[in-house]
């Protein structure tokens, strides 16, 4: 294991996904510069209205193409699926009609823990609304030369897996590594943990990242042990 100086703890503080998204907004994006999108580098404003970058194309889900919308880079029902409450419903989860349900909205009424893991700020991008849809709950990989999904964008999409653009590897790497290392309810596969581990390796934190972490620790009140440990690393803190 390596050298940390930071204690392992998971998000205790937030556990609504909306509050979540609006401290986002306005207490960790807060310039232009910082306001780029995971996937596609494209600038949104504080009113998350996207100036997508020149040559970017989407096919489907064009509405959303307008607008950012916050990206679990772990989906949550690569880890909400571990709960009971989504695969099997709950006692309280039952509709005003009498009838019970399951999936992701049993699972954030019934059980907290779901709740801190959806709301866990570490793993939520800004990301152009289409991408994030299409995006959907897909495992990344390397797809070799197929054509981009978004023109410019380098994002592609084939058979329900994603390889994201060279930029944003690094980052995606270190959100599952951090979310594999503290959350009881979501492990990696070993396929998908020795890509981000090469990930990881091969495209390093930047000043930008760490700065990021250093602003959810203080708003959510837990540390990012990988991404801080790359950081020092690297000789940003």
């Amino acid at each position: 294991m390596p050298f940390s100086l930071f204690v392992n703890a998971e998000n205790t503080q937030i556990q609504s996904f909306s509050s979540a998204k609006k401290k986002l907004e306005k207490e960790i994006y807060l310039t232009s510069q910082e306001r780029h999108t995971l996937y596609c580098q494209a600038e949104f404003d504080s009113k998350k209205n996207i100036t997508p970058p020149n040559g970017f194309e989407s096919i489907k889900y064009q509405k959303r193409a307008r607008r950012v919308e916050w990206e679990h880079v772990v989906p949550a029902e690569n880890f909400g699926r571990n709960f009971s409450e989504w695969r099997s419903g709950a006692e309280v989860c039952v509709n005003s009609k009498g009838k019970a349900y399951k999936g992701r909205r049993c699972a954030e009424k019934a059980n907290s823990e779901f709740r801190y893991m959806q709301a866990d700020m570490y793993n939520l991008y800004p990301a152009i609304g289409s991408v994030n849809a299409s995006r959907s709950n897909y495992n990344f990989a390397m797809l070799g030369s197929i054509n981009n999904s978004f023109g410019s964008c380098a994002v592609k999409i084939e058979n329900r897996k994603v390889e994201p653009p060279t930029a944003s590897r690094g980052v995606i790497a270190r959100t599952y590594l951090y979310m594999d290392s503290l959350y009881a309810n979501y492990k990696m596969s070993s396929q998908q943990r020795q890509l981000m581990n090469a990930w990881d390796k091969t495209y390093p934190v930047d000043q930008w990242e760490c700065e990021r972490a250093k602003r959810i620790q203080k708003v959510q009140g837990n540390h990012n042990e990988v991404v801080e440990n790359s950081c020092l690393k690297a000789g940003y803190n």
